[in-house]
Formats: structure tokens, sequence, C-alpha cells
């Protein structure tokens, strides 16, 4: 079977993917975008089949999350006629949204959803190995520092002189005698 082309670009759905909670979410409204359908009717949707979005699946932002969202995107009323605080879907929650929404774009999105979602884990998996070969280097690079580190303190550390040599003759001399 040949690829489909996506629909939307890749870029513009990672983009609306974000970080809340710990959790990678995307918004109702941004989703609904995507979708093709108003904010409303994906609301509607979810509502009528509660059962199938948990609180680990999708959740309503606090008051507080949502003001600090807003205020990272510089948008004072974010499209202005929300009555109500938007609604935050996981990974899991977006999954469940292509059982709700049925048209044969919201399953062409999903599926460029889905492989959005698997592109940054793969990214944040490949960031968690360079942190940790990063890690050793620098673990390893510290102790071959180390040593030259004592060996410049040792270097810094003044010399006491041992007994001075006293300069000139001792004693007399047969012409200091005369």
């Amino acid at each position: 079977m040949p690829k489909q082309t996506a629909i939307i670009p890749a870029e513009q759905i990672e983009q609306k993917i974000l970080l809340v909670r710990g959790q990678k979410v995307m918004l109702d409204q941004d989703l609904a975008e995507l979708y093709g359908v108003e904010t409303r009717i994906l609301n509607r949707a979810v509502g009528r089949n509660k059962t199938r979005f948990p609180d680990d699946f999708m959740f309503e932002l606090s008051p507080d999350e949502w003001r600090i969202l807003k205020s990272q995107f510089g948008i004072s009323s974010w499209g202005g006629r929300r009555r109500s605080r938007p609604k935050a879907f996981t990974e899991q929650g977006v999954a469940m949204l292509s059982s709700v929404l049925r048209s044969p774009r919201a399953i062409r999105v999903n599926v460029e959803i889905m492989r959005a979602f698997v592109r940054l884990r793969q990214m944040m998996s490949e960031h968690r190995d360079l942190a940790r070969r990063l890690d050793q280097l620098e673990r390893k690079y510290d102790r071959q520092f180390a040593h030259v580190f004592e060996a410049i303190r040792q270097l810094m550390v003044p010399v006491l002189p041992a007994q001075k040599k006293a300069f000139g003759f001792k004693g007399k001399t047969e012409n200091a005698e005369r």
C-alpha cells in the first residue's frame, strides 16, 4: 500500500504538543483545529464518551496552569470565547479520540499525531543517551584533570629552602690577617 503524504506538516503538530504536569499533551482547541472541527464539537463528542477518557487520558487545566500557558504564549484571551478551561489530552487520550471522531480527515490526522508523539519520544530517548554519554565523559575527564590540577598545585607550593649556604669564605684567610 503506498504511503500517503501527511495532510498536516509534522512540525505543525509537534509545536502543539505541550508539557503539562510532566506529561506531553495536546489541548482541545489545537486538536479541534487539526481535525477541522470546532472545539465545542470535539468536547461534546468527548463528553458523550466520558468513560473512554479517564484522568490519565484527559484532564482539564487548572486556573493556574491556564494562566501560565496563556502568559507563555503572550495571548491575553486565547480565542476570547472560551467559557471553560481547555482540556489536555495525553497521547493515549489522542489515540482514544480516533474512536470518537470517525471522519476520514480525523483518522488521517490522528495517524500523523501518533507519529509525532513517537518522534518526540525517540528524540527524548536520543537526548537521554547523549546526556548519559556526556556525564560519562565528564566523569572520565574530571579524573584525568584531577591529576593535572594536583600537579599544578604541587608546582605552586613554595619550596622551603634547606639550610642556606654561606656566601663567601668562612673563617680568616691569610690575607685578612696581614
